[in-house]
């Protein structure tokens, strides 16, 4: 038996089915999906089985055995194994990049290297720092934990004998331990035995007795306790264990468990809801192809508080009475917490949760209850869309808009074509939710592509907010040289009065966007990135959010020495300290990517802002969209037009959407709510219309300007990204495949470039790139494989890297 598989090399000459021999003992158990060890060169290292045959195109003799099975039950189901081949075509990524993407992190191989003396005469020839570990016929079996450990010299030493071949390298493929265990101990005696031994026990060993009796009178036979609460219970400490297991009364084991991120949580049941009219119209035609098992995309456009969750709720508790399964699409990891809490009111324990704030063995532990059959929904992020389900009914995106959908790393696939992919396979409904669908899907929908189904009013007809421009120069004229407007200071003095609350958004963390010299003008910038350094209060540091690069603030100018050094622009934490200025006695929580880094801070955060612990709710995007609390009257929009501004043609659509989005937090129950949106630009389009909430009149416009620009959707893009530390081979090689792409594609094709990129310098690195701008091209995949073809070698060889992403979702 012959097995085709895909090696953990990602090159393109490896990127191609190798054939190896299944040894006996793996014939009845292998089966495509599952993850082998095979020897690859000089090395070993792990693969997957993409398909079996009984026989190879080559030669026997030239064919190797597999070296391990490392799965018994396959990861990677046989739909999956076709996604993947889909995308690695659809995406221009190598193989082994989109499998191992399909797989929890937990699960994907570390590499290490086992060091062994070639002969006992070459210990003589070994230099002294590196002898001890090679004396008496050891061996350093994995060079990763020493070399964290080892002082320069002897790492030096280790791989100069390597060189001079005094030592042999082993490769070793590590899978990771995914399985969490825990030591349990139970009795080695029946009750009568342990009667027996109690009666005769020594009194001298007064605590092994004690915990003898604890057996005894507490624990039933062949029951099993946890070493580190036994100890608590009897009482006793782990060396009393230890002695009753050493006795043999006592046996000790590790038990695999299971980790659960909502251990300790309970959830209250929750029943359907009634729907409106709405809902119900929007929900016929989605149990209409459940029913018939037809695959079609639809395209929900309700408008925030319209109840689109109970719509997608409801077409899934149709999709699980037919025996089939649910995945659900979440934008942010601050979504989940609320959304999961709905999905896990309304079914139970069968709902798994993966998104990035699990660790990875909980990650792990989710990803298996669902490839074991254990749950019927699968609630997360972007990576969630490859759920291993096996009987796929339905496939919901919320807030289908998301650039957070689109991967920026190899594969770059978009969660939203991939949904759509495997909608067609499996023959079920795709539902694509948003108040502010993306330009792409609503011209796919007016065009018939997808089925449009619509949602104008809120759920109990609750009135949209009422929404106030508030024009920033007009403050500026008037004296006002603050961040807050008058209008927006005295609603959120009326809001503390009446007890109610109010969000702020702000899109900028940190306390200052960048420090300047009033006397010269210098702008502290990252040595490594062509960017501003943004000031943190918090740890009185200036930091790159590029490349992490973090230095101290200078007292003085380092251009002219002046002391004129001020900060300039408004991050999340000078928003709150200037609230606090203002209202001492206010109860501010700040959510951004500072406040929330550690575990389960999102969810802690939001639960105290629902208990009506903080009166303000201060956070970047993260807090825009999926947030449902009762007492929110007041949204403020700090800065509207910080992303209008943007060098990317997706700017005015993204204001649009970040700003209805936020609007929607407001007035979502009974109380009347209200937005102010400071801006600069009070007369773009783009903000006009939030003001109206009118996602009509903001799709015409956008769609004339894409039109006359040449954007999607009216064209299709492909976007080359070319970097390198030297300047001159990137803009070489940027010019040659300029060139190339020039004389390769059809007329009716634009190449644009090469130009430099935005931000010309990200850790050191230069960044220049080409687009390219069509309709129909049947040439561009071959032309754009040709180049990565022609310049393997060199990014091999050199610091050169080309990344090519044919539906470009950001242009900085």
């Amino acid at each position: 038996m012959i097995a085709k598989v895909i090696v953990d090399v990602a090159a393109n000459q490896t990127d191609r089915v190798f054939d190896y021999i299944v040894p006996d003992e793996f014939r009845e158990t292998i089966a495509p999906g599952a993850r082998v060890t095979v020897s690859f060169g000089p090395r070993k290292v792990q693969g997957f089985v993409t398909g079996l045959d009984e026989q190879s195109n080559y030669s026997s003799k030239k064919l190797k055995e597999l070296e391990n099975l490392i799965d018994l039950k396959p990861p990677l189901t046989k739909e999956l194994l076709f996604l993947a081949e889909w995308i690695k075509n659809d995406t221009l990524s190598f193989h082994i990049s989109v499998l191992k993407s399909m797989l929890p992190a937990a699960m994907r191989a570390k590499y290490d290297k086992k060091l062994t003396l070639v002969s006992e005469e070459m210990l003589s020839k070994l230099p002294e720092t590196i002898k001890p570990f090679f004396e008496d016929g050891k061996t350093l079996d994995s060079w990763e934990e020493w070399r964290k450990k080892a002082a320069e010299d002897e790492k030096k030493d280790m791989m100069k004998a390597v060189r001079q071949e005094l030592l042999e390298v082993t490769p070793l493929v590590k899978t990771n331990e995914t399985k969490k265990k825990q030591l349990v101990v139970k009795s080695a005696l029946s009750k009568e035995e342990l009667k027996a031994v109690l009666d005769d026990f020594s009194s001298k060993a007064a605590k092994q007795k004690a915990l003898l009796s604890y057996f005894y009178e507490n624990v039933q036979e062949d029951v099993r306790l946890v070493i580190s609460e036994l100890m608590e219970q009897a009482g006793v400490s782990r060396q009393t264990v230890q002695e009753l297991v050493n006795k043999e009364y006592l046996i000790k084991e590790e038990q695999v468990v299971s980790r659960d991120p909502f251990e300790g949580r309970t959830f209250a049941p929750s029943s359907p809801l009634p729907l409106m009219d709405e809902q119900e119209e929007a929900l016929a035609p989605v149990i209409d192809s459940i029913v018939e098992e037809r695959h079609t995309t639809f395209l929900l456009r309700g408008v925030t508080g319209s109840g689109k969750t109970e719509v997608y709720m409801q077409a899934i508790d149709q999709v699980i009475r037919k025996g089939k399964e649910a995945i659900v699409l979440v934008p942010e990891i601050s979504l989940t917490p609320q959304m999961v809490t709905r999905f896990k009111e309304r079914f139970g324990s069968r709902v798994a949760v993966l998104h990035s704030a699990l660790s990875k063995g909980e990650k792990y532990d989710e990803w298996l209850k669902i490839r074991e059959g254990k749950v019927d929904v699968a609630v997360g992020a972007r990576s969630a869309i490859f759920a291993p389900f096996e009987n796929l009914g339905i496939v919901i995106i919320d807030e289908e808009h998301e650039t957070s959908y689109k991967q920026e790393e190899t594969p770059r696939y978009h969660a939203r074509q991939v949904a759509i992919k495997r909608g067609e396979i499996y023959n079920c409904p795709v539902i694509l939710g948003s108040a502010t669908p993306s330009l792409e899907s609503y011209a796919r929908a007016k065009k018939g592509v997808y089925h449009l189904l619509t949602m104008e009013n809120r759920v109990n007809h609750v009135q949209m907010p009422e929404v106030t421009l508030v024009d920033m120069r007009e403050e500026l004229r008037e004296g006002n040289r603050s961040m807050f407007s008058r209008e927006l200071l005295e609603g959120i003095e009326a809001r503390l009065e009446k007890k109610e609350q109010t969000v702020l958004f702000l899109n900028r963390r940190g306390y200052s966007t960048f420090i300047m010299c009033r006397d010269c003008g210098y702008v502290a910038q990252c040595p490594h990135c062509d960017i501003s350094l943004t000031y943190h209060r918090y740890n009185q540091s200036l930091q790159c959010h590029y490349c992490g690069h973090s230095e101290t603030i200078p007292s003085i100018c380092p251009e002219c020495q002046s002391d004129s050094i001020r900060f300039f622009g408004t991050g999340t934490q000078k928003v709150e300290e200037e609230l606090l200025k203002l209202f001492p006695d206010l109860n501010v929580i700040r959510m951004d990517v500072d406040t929330t880094r550690k575990k389960g801070a999102h969810e802690r955060l939001l639960k105290q802002f629902g208990e009506g612990k903080a009166d303000v709710l201060l956070g970047t995007q993260m807090i825009a969209k999926g947030l449902d609390f009762p007492d929110i009257t007041l949204v403020g929009v700090l800065a509207a037009d910080s992303m209008l501004h943007l060098p990317d043609f997706r700017s005015a659509e993204r204001t649009f959407q970040l700003l209805t989005q936020v609007s929607g937090r407001a007035g979502r129950h009974t109380k009347k709510g209200e937005v102010m949106v400071q801006t600069y630009t009070p007369d773009h389009y783009s903000i006009i219309d939030v003001k109206a909430h009118d996602y009509l009149s903001f799709f015409e416009k956008e769609m004339s300007v894409r039109r006359q620009g040449g954007y999607p959707p009216y064209y299709f893009l492909a976007l080359i990204h070319i970097s390198d530390e030297r300047l001159d081979q990137v803009i070489s090689v940027s010019e040659k495949i300029a060139s190339f792409l020039n004389r390769s594609l059809s007329d009716g094709t634009m190449v644009y470039g090469p130009v430099a990129s935005a931000i010309p310098r990200i850790k050191d690195r230069y960044r220049y790139q080409c687009m390219v701008k069509y309709k129909v091209e049947p040439k561009l995949t071959e032309a754009l494989q040709e180049i990565i073809k022609t310049y393997q070698g060199e990014m091999a060889r050199t610091g050169l890297s080309i990344t090519i992403d044919t539906n470009p979702y950001t242009m900085l």
